[in-house]
C-alpha cells in the first residue's frame, strides 16, 4: 500500500496526525532556543606567562621559545602566534578546522606545557592555559558609583556575580576592570642601610613566618588526632606585629617599626573600565548551552531593575551590550519576512491557479513551515538568523511538490478518472521524480554542511533546515494534497489545453530553436562565455558589516605608552562625546559608551576577537539612537582623537558578520632576521601609503623603544662582595616589587609584595643613589658596581610558527574593497620577493585569507555533492545522457547570477557583490535549477512510453505540460526571496540576488535548452515535424 493510498483510506487518522503535528510545531516555535547566530567552534587557546621586569628579548628566549617548541609537537596544530612583551609572554595556539572535539586536544596541550615548565625560570607566574578563549558573553552591564570607593564598588560587583551565578541559564560571570589586590610591605633604603638589614632578609623572614604545613597525626587511645601547627598570618595586624631580630644587635623589633604595611591594588593598574565618562566595573554574562537568550535577557533586566532599587543613590547600572534585544529584533524581523513570503506565495498561487486550486496548493506552505518547526526541535536546531533564512529559501521550493501533484491530479480528473484513482495514479507517477528532485536540491547544500571551516559551521544549518523542509513538503504532497484535491477540486474537461495564444507562441519559439540545433548551441555557448566574463566586474567582499546602532572604537598608542597616558586620552574622548556626540531630545547621537583601557571587552559576539591586554590600548563600545547615525559618529570620533593625538592608530568600525577578521588588508612578512624582515615590511607599508584607496597603514610591531641595560662590572662587584643576583634583586624590589608570600583571607589569596617607598620608585634619578645590598647586610651604591647603557629594542617580539613575523595592515576607503587592493599588490609582491633572498616569505591575512579558506572549504566538498546528485539522477533515469542534460542547466544559472550582481551594483542597490554568501547562493541555486530539468525529462519519457507519442511530439508536449508548473515554482521561489532581500541585512542580500536572478535566467533558457539538448543527445529531428492541431 502506497503512502497516498493509506492517507486516502485512513483520512481521519491522516488528518488527526497532521493536526497533532501542527500543534507540536506551534509549541516548538515558542519553546525553541533563540540566538543571534548558530555559532561555531573557536579553535584557539591562549598560554600566558608572566616574568616581571624581563625584557621582550629575554621573555622570548627563556619562555616563549621553549613553550612554542613543545606546542609544535601537537599533531592537530594549524599555526602558533606568539607575543613576547616586557614581563609577559602570550602564545595563541590554533587548531586545524577539521577537528571538532577540542577537549582531548586541550588536555594534550596542557600536558605539553606542563612538561616544559621545569625548564622555565623560577620567578615566573604561570604558564596559564586558557582554552575558554571562545566563550561568548552576550550580555554586559556596567556599574558606576558616584561617591563610592573602588573597594565598595568591587564588593557590590562580587555580590552581584554570586547572585547571577545562581540563575540557571547563566554559565559564567566575569568582572571587567577589577584590580588585583596586594598586601604591600614598603621599606626605605636609607633605613635598611642604617640598621644593616637587606630586602633579602625581609623576604626570607616573611616566607619563613607565613607557612601552611601539616604537623602529622598522633594516636591517643582509640582515636587519631591531627596536629596543625599555626604559622600563616591570620590578619594584617598579625603581619604588622611580626617580631624580627635585628641582624647586627640581636634586638627584637616589630615589622611595622621598620616598614610600612598596607592593603592596596596593583600600581599602575593592569586594566581599567570607564562608563559614560566615569570609573566603572563591567559584569559580563555568558549563557549556558541550550539556553534561550531572549528569556535570559528578560530575567536579567528584571534582576537589574530590582537591584537598582536596592542600592543607594549614586550606584548606577547601564546596559553596555545587550544582545537579547538584538536577537529578539532579528528573530521578529525574520519571522516577519517569513510571513511576508508566505503571503506572497499564497497570492501567487491564488492568482495563477484559481481560488480552489490555489488554496489547496497554498495550504502546504504554512503546514510545512509549522511541522518543520517541530522537526527542528527534534534535531536541536535553534532559531537564529541562519535557520530562519533557510526557511525562507526553502519556502519557494516546497510548493513545487504541491503544484506538480495537484496539476497531475487535475489533468487526470479532467480526462475522466475518478478522484481517488487520479490521486493515486498521479502520486505513483511522480513520487520518485519529486523525491529525487528534493534530494538533489538538499544535496546541493551538502558542501555547506560538510565544509571543514568556521564559516561552514556557521552556515551548515542551511543544509539541515532545507532538507527537513523539503522532506516534510514531499510527505505532505503525497498525503495532504491528494486528500484536499479529492475533496475540493472539480476540474472541467478541457479538449485543447495548449491552444491558447501564449502556448502557440511558445511552440513556435521552441520549434525554431529545435529546427536549428547547431546555431542554437553556438548562440547558447557564446552567451554563456560572455555572461561569465561579467563576474570580473563584480566587487568582492567576504562578509559585510552589520547594520546596527552599535560600533567599536579601538585606539592604539605607540609602544612604551603607559596606561595613565591611555587613560588620559580616553578621559579627553569622554568629554568630547559628552559635549558633541551625546544624544538629546530630537537630536540622535550616542546613548551609551564604555571604554576598556589596557584590555579589550570579552568576546561579546562571534564576530569579535579580543586582544591580549597591553597598556597602550583602549577599546570603546558605543551604542547610538539608530543605525543611520553610526557612519557620521564614527567619522567624527576618529577625527577628534587622531587630530589631538597624531601618534594614535585608530580602528573605528561596526561589527562584522561571520568569523572575525582583524583588518581588511593584512600582509604577513616572515623571515629569519628581524632587521631584514622590518626592511621588507617598510617597503610594503610605503606601497600602501602611496595609494589613495588605503588608510591607517601600520604594522603590529610599531617603533622600537628604549631599554636601560644595567651592566654589572664583575671585578668591582666581587671586591664589594656583590653578586649579579644581589643587583637584580635590589633593582626588582626597588622598582616593581617582589612577591614574597601569600596572605589568605576567607576565600581570597592576596600576594604580599616587598618593595621600596613610592617616592623612589620609577624615578630614573634615584637609580644613581640606589643601594645594593649584599648577603651580609652591607650596602654599596649601584654606580660603584654597575653602569647604565641606553639601547633600543622592539617593544614586542611577534612570531608565527617560530619565525619573527611583521603584519602590515590597513583599512580601505569607502567604495574600495580589500580584494581590489590585494589584486594590485600581488604582482608587485611577487616581483619584490625575488629581491628578498632565501628565508623570507609573505602571505595574506585579513579578508582575503578568511575568504580563501572559507571558499576552499566549500570547494573541497563540491565533488561529494556532485557525486551524490549524479548518482541520484542516474538512479532516476538509468542513464548518463539525461543527467548530463540536467546538470548542464546549472551553467545558465551562473550567467543569471553574474547579470544580477552587475545590474544591482550598477544601479547602486545593496547586495551587488561577490562574497561567501553569494557562493552559498550559487551552491543553493545549483540544486534548485536541476529540478526543472528532472521533471521535464521525466515528462518526455512518460509521453513516449505511456501516451505513445513520437519523440518530436513527446518533447513538445512535455515542454508544454511542464511549462506552467516550472514557471509557478520559479515565480514562487523568487517571490518568497523578495522579503529576504528587502528586509534582510546586507549579509543575505547577495544570496537572494544570486538565487532570484540565476533561477529566473536559467528557467527561461531551460524551457528551450533541455529540449534542445535532449534532441541532440537522442538524435530527435524536428526538420519535418508539424505539431498536430
Amino acid at each position: 500500500m502506497s503512502l497516498t493510498s493509506f492517507a486516502l483510506e485512513r483520512r481521519t487518522v491522516t488528518g488527526t496526525l497532521i493536526v497533532v503535528l501542527i500543534f507540536a510545531g506551534i509549541g516548538a516555535y515558542f519553546d525553541a532556543p533563540r540566538q543571534m547566530d548558530p555559532g561555531f567552534i573557536i579553535r584557539t587557546a591562549m598560554i600566558t606567562t608572566y616574568f616581571p621586569g624581563a625584557s621582550p628579548e629575554r621573555v622570548e628566549q627563556l619562555i616563549t621559545d621553549p613553550i612554542e617548541k613543545v606546542v609544535q609537537e601537537i599533531p592537530e596544530l594549524d599555526w602558533v602566534n606568539s607575543e613576547s612583551r616586557t614581563g609577559v609572554s602570550v602564545i595563541y595556539v590554533n587548531i586545524r578546522e577539521e577537528f571538532k572535539e577540542m577537549r582531548p586536544i586541550w588536555d594534550d596541550l596542557r600536558r605539553k606545557v606542563d612538561s616544559v615548565e621545569p625548564d622555565l625560570p623560577e620567578d615566573i607566574q604561570g604558564p596559564f592555559v586558557n582554552d575558554e578563549f571562545g566563550d561568548v558573553f552576550p550580555i554586559m552591564f556596567s556599574m558606576t558609583g558616584d561617591g563610592f570607593s573602588y573597594v565598595e564598588l568591587k564588593d557590590i560587583a562580587d555580590d552581584l556575580r554570586d547572585e547571577l551565578l545562581r540563575i540557571k541559564a547563566v554559565a559564567k560571570v566575569d568582572i571587567m576592570g577589577a584590580q588585583e589586590e596586594r598586601l604591600f610591605v614598603e621599606y626605605d633604603n636609607a633605613v635598611l642601610s642604617r640598621i644593616g638589614m637587606t630586602p633579602q632578609f625581609l623576604k626570607d623572614t616573611l616566607q619563613q613566618r607565613n607557612i601552611i604545613q601539616p604537623g602529622g597525626e598522633i594516636d591517643v587511645a582509640s582515636e587519631t588526632i591531627a596536629l596543625e601547627p599555626s604559622g600563616n598570618f591570620a590578619s594584617v595586624d598579625e603581619l604588622r606585629r611580626t617580631v624580627i631580630r635585628m641582624p647586627q644587635t640581636d634586638e627584637l623589633v616589630y615589622l611595622e617599626d621598620i616598614v610600612d604595611i598596607y592593603r592596596g591594588y596593583v600600581d599602575p593598574p593592569e586594566a581599567l573600565v570607564r562608563a559614560e565618562g566615569r570609573p566603572a566595573l563591567t559584569l559580563a554574562v555568558s549563557m549556558a548551552d541550550g539556553g534561550n537568550l531572549i528569556q535570559l535577557g528578560q530575567e536579567l533586566q528584571k534582576f537589574f531593575t530590582y537591584i537598582q532599587e536596592q542600592y543607594p543613590y549614586g550606584v548606577e547600572f547601564y546596559q553596555t551590550y545587550f544582545q537579547p534585544t538584538k536577537v529578539e529584533q532579528k528573530v521578529d524581523d525574520f519571522v516577519e519576512s517569513v510571513m511576508q513570503a508566505v503571503a506572497i506565495v499564497l497570492a501567487v498561487m491564488l492568482l495563477t491557479l484559481g481560488l480552489r486550486t490555489g488554496l489547496v496548493v497554498a495550504t502546504l506552505v504554512p503546514v510545512t513551515m509549522i511541522i518543520t518547526m517541530w522537526a527542528m526541535s527534534v534535531f536541536d536546531i535553534q532559531l537564529d538568523q541562519m535557520s530562519l533564512a533557510a526557511l525562507i529559501i526553502a519556502l519557494g521550493l516546497l510548493v513545487d511538490n504541491a503544484i506538480v501533484i495537484s496539476e497531475s491530479i487535475m489533468v487526470r480528473m479532467a480526462a475522466g478518472e475518478d478522484g481517488i484513482q487520479a490521486a493515486i495514479g498521479a502520486t505513483n507517477e511522480l513520487r520518485v521524480p519529486l523525491l529525487i528532485a528534493s534530494l538533489t536540491t538538499a544535496a546541493a547544500f551538502l558542501p555547506i554542511r560538510l565544509a571543514e571551516s568556521a564559516v561552514g559551521e556557521y552556515t551548515g544549518v542551511l543544509f539541515s533546515v532545507v532538507t527537513i523542509t523539503l522532506m516534510v513538503s514531499w510527505v505532505l504532497a503525497l498525503t495532504m494534497i491528494p486528500l484536499l484535491c479529492v475533496r475540493f477540486l472539480k476540474p472541467k474537461p478541457v479538449e485543447q489545453p495548449f491552444d491558447s495564444r501564449f502556448y502557440r507562441f511558445y511552440r513556435r519559439t521552441i520549434l525554431a530553436v529545435l529546427r536549428h540545433p547547431i546555431l542554437s548551441i553556438c548562440v547558447a555557448g557564446a552567451g554563456f562565455f560572455l555572461g561569465i566574463q561579467l563576474f570580473a566586474l563584480v566587487p568582492q567582499i567576504f562578509f559585510p558589516t552589520q547594520t546596527t546602532n552599535f560600533f567599536v572604537a579601538e585606539f592604539t598608542f605607540p609602544p612604551g605608552t603607559s596606561i595613565r597616558t591611555t587613560e588620559a586620552m580616553v578621559e579627553d574622548m569622554d568629554g568630547f562625546i559628552e559635549r558633541e556626540l551625546l544624544a538629546s531630545e530630537g537630536h540622535p547621537g550616542i546613548t551609551h559608551w564604555a571604554s576598556f583601557i589596557s584590555t579589550t571587552p570579552p568576546r561579546f559576539t562571534l564576530g569579535y576577537n579580543p586582544n591580549a591586554p597591553r597598556p597602550r590600548f583602549s577599546e570603546t563600545m558605543v551604542s547610538t539612537t539608530n543605525a543611520d547615525v553610526v557612519p557620521g559618529l564614527m567619522e567624527r570620533l576618529e577625527s577628534y582623537v587622531t587630530e589631538r593625538y597624531p601618534d594614535v592608530r585608530p580602528y573605528v568600525r561596526p561589527l562584522s558578520n561571520g568569523p572575525p577578521v582583524a583588518k581588511p588588508v593584512e600582509v604577513r612578512i616572515s623571515g629569519k632576521d628581524i632587521d631584514r624582515t622590518f626592511e621588507i615590511a617598510d617597503t610594503v607599508k610605503q606601497w600602501l601609503n602611496d595609494r589613495e584607496d588605503t588608510r591607517n597603514v601600520g604594522d603590529n610591531w610599531g617603533p622600537r623603544v628604549k631599554k636601560l641595560v644595567i651592566a654589572v662590572d664583575g671585578d668591582n662587584a666581587r671586591r664589594a662582595g656583590i653578586t649579579n643576583e644581589d643587583v637584580a634583586t635590589s633593582l626588582q624590589t626597588f622598582l616593581s616589587g617582589y612577591e614574597t608570600t601569600r596572605y589568605r583571607e576567607d576565600d581570597k589569596t592576596i600576594p604580599v609584595v616587598l618593595r621600596s617607598l613610592a617616592e623612589g620608585r620609577r624615578n630614573i634619578d634615584r637609580l644613581s643613589t640606589l643601594s645594593v645590598f649584599s648577603q651580609d647586610g652591607s650596602t654599596v651604591p649601584l654606580t660603584q658596581v654597575a653602569s647604565g647603557e641606553l639601547e633600543w629594542e622592539a617593544s614586542e617580539i611577534l612570531r608565527r610558527d617560530l619565525y619573527a613575523t611583521v603584519t602590515v595592515d590597513s583599512d580601505v576607503v569607502e567604495g574600495v574593497t580589500a580584494f581590489d587592493v590585494i589584486a594590485e599588490m600581488t604582482p608587485w609582491l611577487e616581483a619584490q620577493k625575488a629581491k628578498w633572498g632565501i628565508g623570507y616569505r609573505y602571505e595574506f591575512g585579513g579578508e582575503v585569507e578568511g575568504s580563501g579558506k572559507a571558499n576552499a572549504s566549500i570547494a573541497d566538498k563540491l565533488p561529494i555533492a556532485g557525486m551524490v546528485i549524479l548518482m541520484l539522477l542516474v538512479w532516476q533515469f538509468n542513464s548518463l545522457r539525461k543527467p548530463t542534460i540536467v546538470l548542464a542547466t546549472i551553467l545558465f544559472a551562473l550567467v543569471g547570477v553574474a547579470i544580477g550582481l552587475v545590474l544591482v551594483d550598477s544601479l547602486g542597490l545593496p547586495g551587488g557583490y561577490f562574497g561567501f554568501m553569494t557562493l552559498l547562493g550559487i551552491v543553493s541555486l545549483a540544486g534548485i535549477v536541476i529540478n526543472n530539468g528532472i521533471v521535464l525529462i521525466d515528462r518526455i519519457e512518460i509521453e513516449k512510453s505511456e501516451n505513445g507519442l513520437e519523440p518530436p511530439h513527446a518533447v513538445i508536449q512535455a515542454a508544454q505540460q511542464r511549462f506552467r508548473p516550472i514557471m509557478l515554482t520559479t515565480a514562487t521561489t523568487i517571490a518568497s526571496l523578495i522579503p529576504l532581500y528587502a528586509g534582510g541585512e546586507a549579509m543575505w542580500q547577495p544570496l537572494a540576488i544570486a538565487i532570484m536572478f540565476g533561477l529566473a535566467f536559467s528557467t527561461m533558457l531551460t524551457l528551450g535548452f533541455v529540449p534542445l539538448m535532449y534532441s541532440l543527445f537522442y538524435r530527435v529531428s524536428f526538420k519535418d515535424f508539424v505539431y498536430p492541431s
